[in-house]
């Protein structure tokens, strides 16, 4: 869960200086008193210097490039968590490949962005991330259900896959959670639950359906109609 905070806590990690002052100004532009203002706490050209910087101001977000000299943002990124547990890193690259998105979400992203996202969309996305929620950008989510429905076919002599008639009411109600973003104590709260029998069900859910994380369960809600647009 990121710190509690009277702002949202930005580091910037990208190799180019233009887009990093281009980040931070518009950032820090944003003026609405409804909502928690955004600060932009520190500056990184390269993986290794985002985990120093992580380490010493303990960002809430982390807006990280993938493509850096010494230490690239995938290498970097279970790292910084290490250094800033709180933290949640919203990959913000050029490339949006299967072979990198994957990779990626494994190693602990929170979302993943494309440097061709609207400025008031990457806004949202960091105050979505903010408060949990799983940020992907519309591209890659196609190339992600894409790609799990391509691993997902199978020759005729095999036996049916395994689907939401698997699953009981409960854990169908996790599951299209899990796909809004929200952690495990997110979800107790608004099922009124304990966390222990969120991570029971979270448990059933992955064994049941043959899943490896969560991400992939967020994936597989998506593809079967589970996501919600609730905020």
């Amino acid at each position: 869960m990121a710190a509690t905070s009277e702002k949202i806590r930005v580091l910037l990690v990208d190799d180019h200086a233009v887009v990093r002052q281009g980040l931070r100004t518009f950032l820090e532009l944003q003026d609405d008193s409804d909502l928690l203002p955004i600060e932009v706490v520190g500056e990184a050209a390269n993986g290794r210097q985002a985990i120093e910087q992580a380490r010493s101001s303990q960002p809430d977000i982390v807006l990280l490039d993938l493509m850096m000299p010494e230490m690239n943002g995938l290498e970097a990124t279970p790292r910084i968590l290490e250094a800033c547990p709180t933290a949640r890193v919203l990959i913000l690259t050029s490339f949006g490949e299967e072979d990198s998105v994957i990779p990626a979400l494994k190693a602990g992203a929170q979302g993943y962005l494309l440097k061709d996202i609207a400025p008031d969309e990457l806004v949202k996305a960091v105050r979505e991330a903010h408060r949990g929620r799983v940020q992907l950008h519309p591209d890659v989510a196609k190339k992600l259900v894409s790609a799990v429905t391509a691993r997902e076919e199978m020759p005729a002599v095999k036996p049916k896959s395994p689907g939401l008639e698997d699953l009981t009411e409960r854990e169908i109600e996790v599951l299209r959670l899990i796909a809004a973003g929200k952690s495990n104590r997110e979800i107790a709260e608004e099922m009124v639950i304990s966390e222990k029998t969120v991570k029971t069900h979270v448990s059933n859910i992955l064994g049941k359906l043959h899943l490896e994380d969560r991400t992939q369960a967020a994936i597989y809600a998506l593809k079967h109609g589970l996501g919600t647009d609730e905020a």
